[in-house]
């Protein structure tokens, strides 16, 4: 369901007792937390329970799960995620009270309200480095609010109200939703087509990125990520229109701010700093994360580049970074089986874009070593996604040693018999003894499991339900080798 953004947003304070339809989504959790630490009257529904809603209940909030008029209660503004169906019952039963109806992004914007918007943006890696961004802040004294598409392990919530001026939000182009707020400083990671079933064509989504940089403050920047075309594409023309910005890479040499020798040491990477001003290079120290893989190193750059935009000192927000150790479902260790160069180590992300696909195995191939294997279990998500990049995320696949694909998770669409997991499995670059299409849900751990030997790292892959299968994996590969520890060993 996509409502209109009113023309004027009023602050959180303003809405009167309001109720979340689809509270535990990552999205609306966070924006119900904040309210409710603001000492708004909450309320919410949802047809699941999700890990994000123990937070709300902490803080007394009421959920219902299942959706149904009589939720609605006294109510007098209803926050909508975009999941929802046009015949959702507590949408119609607002609908005919005349209550204000709000889509998610016109509720962040209400609670960014009195703080300076630092938004992250960007096709692929906004939840992690939203993630870290708060986090070196945190580290460095600034107290930030903060709301991320994920939970942030630091904190085991997704969003939190601080005491500080800035407001870190994860900026979502998916519905357009970062374009209604009022951003101080932004990152833009990368710029790469992808929800084009709201956008239409690749030019209209990067036109879309642009009308979100021009919307910046006067007296804000932006950060670029430059090794995408997209995003050097982005910086060049902000540039051009008098817009102070800063660019961050790992492999091209004309950025403000580099990461050089890259190492991937002990399941995390290892960069050092290198800032040029005014055509001088210096070396502003290392930076160590948690977490493996060069992607997640443009990440991390990217919100360091950011803090020292701020004013913060290098050392504290190297050293926030240093303690990030990861976001729900972004290459997130689920358990270790076995032990030493025989251990398999299981991991689960949300990747579902090709180029994210991409970037999480090359992460697993450095974690795997010379002699290791990697296992794939991909999800698609969305027919809309998978009937546009089936192909292309069937050929990063190939990436792997092994692959097992899934049936398409339909989520808010409708399905489609000619859009199925098997175009993706069709297109994976591998022998076909190698690859297998398993539209059962049931026959998916079995056709894992036979492929897992010791020694091997396990992905499974996919913004969809996949996750749940994760543990499952864990155990039964314990029941076979033994020694299975969960989480991150």
């Amino acid at each position: 369901m996509r409502l209109p953004v009113p023309e004027v947003i009023e602050p959180a304070e303003s809405l009167g007792r309001v109720h979340f339809v689809g509270i535990g989504g990552a999205g609306l959790s966070g924006i119900a937390r904040i309210m409710a630490r603001r000492g708004v009257p909450v309320t919410g529904s949802d047809d699941n329970d999700t890990a994000f809603l123990r937070p709300l209940r902490e803080l007394d909030v009421p959920i219902h799960l299942g959706y149904a008029a009589p939720h609605v209660g006294d109510a007098d503004t209803l926050v909508v995620t975009t999941a929802a169906r046009d015949d959702n019952p507590e949408v119609l039963e607002a609908r005919e009270r005349g209550l204000r109806l709000l889509p998610r992004s016109a509720g962040l914007a209400s609670v960014m309200h009195g703080q300076r918007v630092l938004a992250v943006a960007g096709t692929h890696g906004k939840t992690t480095t939203t993630s870290l961004l708060a986090v070196a802040l945190i580290h460095a004294g600034a107290d930030p609010s903060y709301a991320v598409g994920g939970v942030l392990n630091a904190t085991g919530r997704n969003a939190d109200l601080g005491a500080g001026e800035y407001f870190v939000a994860e900026a979502d182009e998916s519905d357009g939703a970062f374009l209604v707020y009022d951003t101080h400083a932004a990152i833009v990671l990368n710029v790469d087509a992808d929800h084009l079933d709201v956008w239409g064509t690749p030019e209209a989504y990067a036109a879309a990125f642009e009308e979100f940089a021009d919307g910046i403050d006067t007296d804000g920047f932006l950060v670029c990520a430059v090794d995408d075309p997209g995003g050097a594409a982005l910086a060049t023309r902000q540039r051009a229109a008098g817009r102070r910005v800063v660019t961050v890479a790992v492999d091209a040499a004309a950025a403000d701010l580099r990461a050089v020798d890259l190492r991937v040491v002990d399941g995390g990477t290892t960069f050092a700093v290198e800032r040029t001003r005014d055509g001088a290079a210096e070396t502003l120290g290392e930076v160590a994360l948690r977490i493996p893989g060069r992607h997640y190193v443009v990440d991390a750059l990217a919100a360091l580049a950011l803090g020292l935009e701020l004013g913060l000192p290098f050392a504290e927000l190297a050293a926030g970074l240093g303690t990030f150790v990861g976001t729900g479902r972004r290459m997130e260790p689920k358990g270790v089986v076995g032990s030493g160069d025989a251990s398999i180590r299981v991991y689960d992300s949300y990747a579902h874009h090709p180029s994210e696909i991409r970037g999480d195995l090359e992460a697993a191939r450095a974690l795997a070593g010379e002699h290791g294997r990697v296992v794939a279990c991909f999800q698609p998500h969305l027919v809309s996604r998978t009937r546009l990049f089936g192909a292309g995320m069937g050929h990063e696949l190939g990436a792997a040693d092994e692959v097992v694909v899934l049936d398409v998770y339909v989520a808010r669409e409708d399905p489609d018999p000619d859009v199925t997991g098997a175009l993706v499995a069709d297109a994976v670059p591998l022998p076909a003894e190698r690859v297998a299409f398993v539209p059962d849900r049931a026959g998916v751990v079995p056709e894992a499991l036979a492929r897992v030997r010791p020694g091997d790292v396990v992905l499974t892959l996919g913004a969809g339900d996949i996750t749940a299968l994760a543990p499952v994996l864990v155990a039964a590969l314990t029941e076979r080798y033994g020694d299975g520890r969960h989480g991150d060993g």
